[in-house]
């Protein structure tokens, strides 16, 4: 091939900042989805050009650490980590056992015991371990959901030579971000799947319902900020890409497209219930995790309302949901599960990582070609 055929066959991004800071050859981004996301995956989207990402949230420090080192076996490519950092829950007796009063109708029609709920969640905010861990495998990226670490931790994760992303559903919290040293902002609509990345305001209930779609939160926040824009939420293929571009994005973050990919950690009732989303078969919902977080509507959705105001503190419904989640996924029921999907699942394609990565890239730089005439 040619310099001047490769010219004309590589994509040629609107916006390089995002992929010039990196020294990537596509601003796309693997969605972290923890427990979903394989390092696998992670591997082939780097292979494909993109950034992929591991995520970190419930796993403990020795685990990031041997899970970063065998994504860096399989490249050499820049890597994302991300974890949260969200409020230790509080302990709400009343509230728990108003949670698990919801639930004992479920529990009895399966035959379960409410004294199966036990433990304590193993999803810890970033702290001084995770920190650490962090300063030992130097991921390129680490990036954060619910806001930032404290000052002292995020100053060692910049000191370490790693950039940092964060996620922002409003105009305010991108500011807030880019304020306390966020390199790149991730602009997260309504339409993506899984957990809202909302952290400035009181109610996330409310919040939740008024949160601004990818369409109109990019250009708001692109005027607002200097650090470059991924867009995230709704985007699938090409034509998502070329408008993230047109709205001011110097990037997209991509995750319910990638669990079609057969390197993704989904099970058999997941991938199918995936297969027969649309576009209206997704809710915002906190009834899994007590954040709002959108997944594919089930009868758990749907009887006790998606956003629930008396549910305890996110993550503690996870634990008395477990027994019954377990339960109904044995009978082959999906109807306690949180398949995290956002509102593009339907145009998900059933291919390898590295060749969708590479199709998204081409897909884009053809949307380009034609509007530029």
């Amino acid at each position: 091939m040619t310099a001047r055929q490769w010219a004309e066959k590589k994509p040629m991004w609107p916006d390089r900042r995002f992929v010039d800071l990196l020294g990537i050859e596509h601003p796309l981004v693997l969605a972290p989805m923890a427990g979903l996301g394989t390092v696998e995956l992670a591997a082939s989207v780097c292979a494909g050009g993109g950034l992929g990402s591991l995520g970190c949230v419930g796993l403990q420090p020795e685990t990031v650490i041997e899970t970063v080192e065998k994504l860096r076996g399989l490249t050499d490519k820049p890597i994302n980590t991300n974890f949260f950092c969200h409020s230790v829950a509080r302990v709400d007796r009343a509230r728990e056992a108003n949670w698990r009063d919801r639930l004992a109708p479920y529990y009895s029609e399966f035959g379960l015991d409410l004294a199966l709920v036990s433990g304590q969640s193993g999803i810890q905010p970033f702290d001084d371990a995770l920190c650490t861990a962090v300063e030992q495998v130097k991921p390129e990226v680490v990036s954060f959901h619910f806001g930032l670490p404290e000052p002292a931790l995020l100053a060692r994760v910049k000191t370490a030579g790693c950039r940092v992303m964060a996620s922002a559903t409003t105009v305010a919290e991108a500011r807030w971000l880019e304020s306390r040293g966020a390199d790149v902002i991730i602009a997260q609509g309504c339409e993506a799947g899984g957990h809202r990345g909302m952290f400035l305001g009181v109610n996330p209930e409310e919040e939740a319902a008024s949160q601004p779609s990818t369409m109109a939160l990019v250009p708001q926040i692109a005027d607002a900020v200097g650090a470059p824009i991924i867009a995230a939420g709704g985007i699938a293929d090409g034509r998502g890409i070329a408008a993230a571009f047109a709205l001011g994005a110097a990037g997209v973050q991509i995750g319910t497209a990638y669990l079609f990919c057969p390197e993704a950690a989904i099970s058999p009732l997941y991938r199918d219930a995936l297969r027969q989303a649309r576009a209206d078969t997704t809710v915002l919902t906190d009834v899994f995790t007590g954040r709002p977080a959108r997944a594919l509507s089930n009868r758990l959705t749907r009887e006790l309302r998606p956003l629930h105001g008396m549910k305890p503190d996110f993550p503690t419904p996870t634990l008395a949901l477990a027994p019954l989640r377990r339960k109904a996924e044995q009978q082959g029921s999906r109807e306690f599960s949180p398949h995290w999907a956002g509102q593009a699942a339907p145009l998900g394609r059933e291919m390898p990582a590295e060749a969708l990565t590479r199709a998204l890239a081409e897909a884009a730089s053809k949307r380009f070609r034609q509007l530029s005439g």
